[in-house]
């Protein structure tokens, strides 16, 4: 699995129709403490929040209405939901990360399921976010 770390990335995808590429400033969360934070306390976001690992989200003490998109271990997207502020996702069983930004983002760029993202850590190093979480999968050259 991938060893991933706190910091700058890049989100990277087609989109459903496969009309373009999309590359989305991407904020990484990778340990406990960045991971709880989440966006509590902000009162927007440019681009987009990694969370991983994660399988669900809950938006108390948020301050906008947030897209969530949940990731499987080969970062295809499983569901996208829109949350309002106070709200409990529900768990996602197949969800390893979860990708969050500003309500109706995640619509303009055409992020739905069955799409697959690719996500490169901001310093590009490899075994640490760098290409897919795929390519660091125990098996792959």
């Amino acid at each position: 699995m991938a060893r991933w770390r706190n910091g700058s990335g890049t989100l990277t995808f087609t989109n459903s129709e496969g009309e373009r590429e999309t590359e989305i400033p991407l904020r990484i969360a990778a340990s406990y403490r960045h991971r709880s934070r989440g966006l509590l306390g902000q009162d927007g976001i440019d681009g987009a929040l990694l969370i991983t690992p994660c399988g669900s989200v809950h938006s108390f003490r948020m301050r906008f209405t947030i897209d969530v998109a949940y990731l499987d271990r080969k970062l295809q997207v499983v569901a996208v939901r829109t949350m309002k502020p106070g709200r409990l996702g529900l768990p996602r069983l197949r969800a390893r990360h979860v990708i969050e930004t500003e309500a109706g983002a995640m619509a303009g760029w055409g992020l739905r399921p069955g799409v697959r993202v690719a996500i490169a850590q901001g310093d590009g190093s490899p075994g640490h976010g760098a290409g897919s979480v795929s390519d660091h999968l125990p098996g792959k050259p």
